[in-house]
């Protein structure tokens, strides 16, 4: 049967993008549906925003340590308005070069929703288009939780990038990394943050001296997180919002703006017509084999939307691995052991492997921890109280490093270079036989006893 495209992609976001590319390149005829903006959630409501914020948000601070170093205190002030139009500008940029990018892959782009009709066939609004292969690369949105009363005066993440007035009292309800990321931002560019965590501690799944560290870090920046142990409620008044709290104690916080950011995410699996296809769905995310396909043979997904790993880098990689695949005669799968990644927050956070309680629970006693908690030398002019952490989680039957954890300044930058060591099978012996670069942060790794 002749068909309109070799693969036909749903969702323009990085994983679809990624895969449309690495299949042209193969020679594939490809076409790419996408109703939005070019670059998906990580381009445009994500990754790149996020972290021009978060780069703009350390400022406030880099003014202060500088006295420490002899410079004369200096007086300034932010400009929301600006900052927000600087970052949105990057992002238009940004979705400029993703369109090149197709273009010069000799890639179609449809603007519009993809709709299945059949295995084969979708539909963007009257046109009717049929591909061999189809990849369904949708991503997910942020969810707002039904039984939290008032819920429909709370933005999301996505929102946040929009918001004309900075806010100056702000409510994040949920402690994983989204919201850990933005209330560290938003109290570096100088609002009044509170954090709603169901935990005692932030960054559930985290090592726990990540944990531990990064929440420390947090409130001694100014953050306050209340542990509570009922939903809570949201109300709207003239002089804003009060958000009622119960945990240990019952209060009430008063705030202008509710983020809910990270109290859960969902694959964008509306309106596809997924049950026009046979693909199978499982709590809400499509279900794939270790090739990233689908129960329907020709049809394939990534990203997001099957749940996975949640990461940029990571949809991008099964993407790749699929285009190589079906299109490359290479085949490849997406390996997802020792996946390293990030928390953006202040203090930043990084991880590579296993936790120590991952890494317990395999082995029990055969674990040795290698720890160190140090005040970073930066800091020592600056007045800071501020504490880096960096840890090893060794096997001691094989001497192999089996995860990497680090709290502290260019953390990301740090276990990214780890990263590369751990995913290796690196053992301690080895990390002890490098030389540090001194004085470093980094070097830390290499000399812990």
């Amino acid at each position: 049967m002749s068909y309109d495209y070799d693969l036909f992609v749903i969702g323009g976001g990085s994983g679809g993008i990624a895969s449309a590319r690495r299949a042209a390149e193969y020679g594939a005829k490809v076409g790419v549906a996408e109703f939005n903006t070019l670059g998906g959630t990580c381009v445009n409501r994500g990754c790149i925003p996020k972290k021009l914020m978060l780069y703009a948000s350390h400022f406030s601070a880099l003014y202060e340590d500088a006295q420490g170093y002899g410079w004369s205190p200096s007086t300034s002030t932010l400009d929301w308005g600006k900052m927000i139009k600087a970052v949105n500008q990057e992002v238009e940029r940004l979705n400029g070069v993703y369109q090149r990018m197709l273009d010069k892959a000799g890639v179609e782009l449809i603007q519009g929703y993809a709709k299945f009709l059949e295995p084969h066939t979708v539909e963007i609004g009257e046109r009717k288009i049929t591909a061999d292969k189809i990849l369904i690369a949708v991503g997910g949105h942020p969810v707002k939780p039904a039984e939290i009363l008032g819920i429909e005066h709370a933005i999301t993440s996505d929102d946040i990038f929009h918001l004309p007035e900075q806010p100056q009292q702000m409510v994040i309800i949920g402690g994983g990394y989204i919201g850990v990321e933005f209330a560290s931002i938003m109290q570096g560019l100088g609002s009044q943050v509170t954090l709603v965590s169901r935990h005692d501690l932030i960054l559930r799944g985290f090592d726990q001296d990540i944990r531990s560290g990064v929440q420390e870090g947090m409130q001694k920046h100014g953050i306050r997180i209340f542990n509570i142990i009922e939903p809570p409620v949201i109300e709207q008044t003239p002089g804003g919002f009060k958000v009622k709290l119960k945990g240990d104690s019952e209060e009430t916080v008063i705030a202008d703006t509710i983020s809910l950011a990270a109290t859960g995410r969902k694959p964008n699996l509306d309106k596809l017509g997924l049950e026009n296809t046979g693909v199978e769905i499982s709590k809400g995310a499509v279900t794939v084999d270790q090739h990233s396909r689908t129960t329907q043979e020709n049809i394939f997904a990534v990203g997001d939307c099957t749940d996975r790993i949640n990461l940029t880098p990571v949809a991008i990689n099964e993407g790749r691995a699929f285009a190589d695949t079906e299109f490359g005669g290479k085949t490849r799968l997406m390996s997802y052991a020792n996946i390293p990644t990030a928390i953006f927050s202040t203090p930043e956070a990084a991880t590579v492997g296993l936790t120590e309680a991952q890494a317990r629970e395999k082995l029990g006693d055969a674990v040795k921890i290698y720890r160190a908690r140090f005040r970073p030398m930066y800091h020592t002019l600056s007045g800071r109280d501020e504490k880096t952490m960096v840890k090893l989680v060794v096997d001691q039957n094989t001497d192999q490093v089996l995860g990497s954890h680090m709290v502290g300044e260019h953390a990301a930058e740090v276990i990214q270079g780890v990263a590369i060591a751990v995913k290796m099978g690196a053992t301690k012996k080895d990390f002890d036989a490098t030389v540090g670069i001194h004085p470093s942060t980094a070097e830390e790794f290499v000399t812990m006893r």
